[in-house]
């Protein structure tokens, strides 16, 4: 099954709230209704022919110093993981670095598990975009709602406010 890209601004209905509030913010952003059944990457890049190195996760992550708890988001293509415990969690000055629990990243996002995405996420988060992602032409992400994805340039992300390219693999 093929996907078919509109410009998101064209179909917010297929975007979370706060996705729909942010994307006539970032340059060529595109939209393509999915099943919400396939939104987990692997589904979703198996059955419609997407690279795993050209969608990318977008990761929450809590970090702890003290008694205070600090929110950030990651991105990093689906062929890799983010080093929480080491390069985030130095990045980020804290003691303690740990996914965030899906219950608070769903409340505190205002989306969908399994389509958190960069855009529209809380103003005081960091976004820690990985040089790869950075570097991509056109990733695949999530759209804040399980029912689509987002293309995205990998330079959109990483002028996104708040955002900040570094290396997140250990």
């Amino acid at each position: 099954m093929s996907l078919h890209w509109v410009p998101a601004t064209e179909r917010i209905d297929l975007l979370a709230d706060p996705v729909a509030r942010a994307v006539p913010h970032v340059e060529g952003v595109e939209v393509a209704g999915i099943d919400p059944d396939l939104a987990d990457t692997a589904a979703f890049c198996e059955r419609y022919s997407v690279r795993l190195d050209e969608s990318a996760n977008c990761v929450v992550v809590a970090a702890r110093r003290g008694g205070e708890i600090r929110y950030a988001a990651c991105m990093v293509l689906a062929t890799m993981r983010a080093d929480v415990n080491g390069v985030v969690r130095r990045h980020l000055d804290a003691r303690k670095a740990s996914f965030a629990p899906m219950a608070d990243a769903v409340e505190l996002t205002g989306m969908e598990y399994g389509g958190i995405t960069p855009l529209g996420l809380p103003e005081d988060w960091p976004i820690l975009v990985d040089t790869h992602v950075a570097e991509h032409p056109r990733v695949v992400i999530g759209s804040g709602a399980r029912r689509s994805k987002l293309a995205v340039s990998g330079a959109g992300l990483a002028g996104l406010k708040g955002a900040e390219v570094l290396s997140l693999a250990g």
